[in-house]
């Protein structure tokens, strides 16, 4: 009898994983293969490190020759810093569910008893070590050779506001990954079409005050656009970093697209696995 329970293919089941521990454990499994991943491949690394910071001198220098502010060197720093959450977030969630269709293991997270929102945010904190790295040592190369300086009014609503921003972006990301599936094969080009208008519309190099207000307006229902307006105005106290809106209302109107996003990618993921299910195809098309 105890050499059958010692036996791992005849022992009895003990325990299934269920509610927020499948979450969890679904979570880590799908970030662990991408942290591997970038530790055997240092050179993708290096790249999102370095070459980013190119584009970051771009607009460094061009507001020197235009002796600007030396406000805006501090704007063009921080938005550097955040394109790299941006990124993460366009290619490591919105179009990830259709990379992984042509891969042939969609078919696999759609049978598979786990969430599908596990899925997605475990495959985008897995590639949030390059994230994170690209974002730092931005802000850090900013500090060192163009001599940023940050005077943080409030760290606590510093805090609240970059915590709010990233789960109204994940959460934006998580919906855009259902819609782009349903979309087929154009999700490519609709992932890259997005990239550069984001990059004006959230106002990465630029303070979005300098827009006519209702284009301004538009563009704050992306997150990173009153994220940065905010986290400007409480990083450099200045009358330079004067926002779009009062920073409280900043936060409130982050607090609705967090919620929103997030209820909005459930109903979607759920009815990409329910079209699956009942239809036996993932897109829109009909065949």
């Amino acid at each position: 009898m105890d050499n059958l329970n010692s036996n791992p293919l005849t022992r009895p089941y003990s325990r299934k994983d269920i509610g927020w521990r499948l979450f969890l454990k679904t979570i880590i499994a799908r970030a662990y293969p991408r942290i591997v991943g970038q530790q055997r491949e240092i050179s993708w690394v290096l790249f999102e490190i370095l070459l980013p910071m190119f584009a970051v001198c771009t607009y460094v220098f061009v507001y020197r020759a235009l002796e600007a502010p030396e406000e805006y060197v501090g704007f063009v720093v921080m938005g550097g810093a955040m394109t790299a959450f941006w990124l993460n977030v366009l290619w490591s969630m919105s179009s990830q569910l259709y990379w992984e269709k042509q891969q042939g293991n969609l078919q696999l997270y759609i049978i598979a008893p786990n969430s599908m929102m596990a899925i997605l945010l475990g495959m985008a904190l897995g590639g949030m070590l390059a994230t994170c790295l690209r974002a730092v040592a931005v802000t850090v190369f900013g500090m060192l050779m163009f001599g940023v300086t940050f005077q943080i009014v409030s760290y606590l609503q510093l805090f609240a506001v970059f915590t709010l921003t990233m789960i109204a972006l994940y959460g934006m990301g998580m919906m855009m990954a259902s819609a782009f599936l349903l979309f087929g094969r154009e999700a490519w080009h609709i992932a890259n079409l997005a990239q550069e208008p984001i990059f004006l519309a959230s106002g990465f190099f630029f303070p979005i005050k300098f827009l006519p207000f209702w284009v301004a307006a538009g563009a704050s229902l992306l997150p990173l656009t009153l994220g940065m307006d905010a986290m400007r105005q409480l990083v450099f106290n200045s009358e330079f970093s004067g926002g779009f809106l009062p920073v409280s209302t900043e936060i409130w109107i982050l607090a609705g697209l967090a919620i929103l996003f997030i209820v909005v990618s459930k109903y979607l993921l759920a009815y990409v696995e329910k079209l699956a299910v009942r239809e036996g195809r993932i897109t829109e098309s009909r065949r």
